[in-house]
């Protein structure tokens, strides 16, 4: 389901809403939350987007990482961790990054000036409603441990490779799973990872077969220059989230950059 919002405020309502939780007593949402410049991307992978036969890459992708990466990178040495890993550092991989909060996926969606003029998407996925579907071993652990979302490590506990989760089930399943904290910057966007059973399935058409799990707000263009520097007042900026010389570089070049119409008469 598509909500266009007009405002800023209506921004926050739309992202806030529903997070009332009556059992607790306290405002905590179960949604993941991503931000697109552009509300005509699909949730296409990195690994899909190397085009041609990916899947078929994917194995060697992740055996060379991990024979080339220095292997004090990860935690523990588990395939959910090497994958968060590789994922982080930019290598092609099966998952997609998230967030769980809604600030941070505003910042995704406007923080590029070459789109500036295109309508933005938060998508908004319900990751409760998503485990729903899981297959019964990975429903188990989290029974078990009482808990919504799945760790790495509690990951390994049931599957130690993608083969092995792929065959859990024949229809395809999404995971969302809380990587490790592997460095300030995946601490700093609050970040968790999907990840699907099967490295062609789009989560797209995945969550359009199961409409009671996801919404997305679409940020028109017009008003996206006005949440972006309401952002940037707020500290949401590539200097905090990307700590380092790139992130600051990132975030002065855009502060600077002129927005549209500046300078005209």
């Amino acid at each position: 389901m598509d909500v266009v919002v007009s405002s800023w405020g209506e921004l926050h309502d739309r992202l806030y809403e529903g997070s009332w939780d009556d059992h607790i007593g306290r405002f905590r949402s179960s949604m993941a939350y991503r931000g697109l410049s552009d509300a005509s991307y699909q949730l296409k992978t990195s690994l899909m987007r190397l085009g041609g036969g990916y899947q078929r890459l994917e194995g060697n992708l992740l055996r060379n990482f991990r024979k080339y990466a220095q292997r004090n990178v990860v935690p523990a040495d588990s395939m959910w961790n090497w994958l968060a890993t590789a994922q982080h550092h930019g290598l092609p991989t099966r998952l997609l990054d998230w967030t769980f909060s809604p600030y941070i996926a505003m910042h995704f969606a406007t923080a590029n000036t070459q789109r500036v003029e295109c309508d933005g998407v938060i998508w908004c996925v319900d990751y409760i409603a998503v485990h729903k579907f899981l297959p019964g071993p990975l429903r188990e652990i989290l029974d078990c441990e009482a808990s919504n979302l799945i760790t790495a490590e509690m990951l390994n506990r049931v599957v130690k490779s993608l083969p092995e989760l792929d065959g859990l089930a024949k229809d395809p399943f999404v995971i969302f799973f809380e990587p490790p904290s592997l460095d300030e910057r995946i601490v700093n966007q609050y970040a968790l990872f999907s990840l699907m059973s099967n490295p062609c399935a789009l989560l797209d058409e995945w969550l359009e077969s199961h409409p009671d799990t996801f919404k997305r707000i679409v940020i028109p263009a017009k008003l996206k220059w006005e949440v972006r520097d309401k952002l940037d007042q707020a500290n949401i900026t590539e200097r905090v989230l990307f700590p380092g010389l790139d992130g600051l570089s990132r975030w002065l070049t855009r502060h600077y950059s002129p927005s549209p119409g500046a300078g005209r008469e």
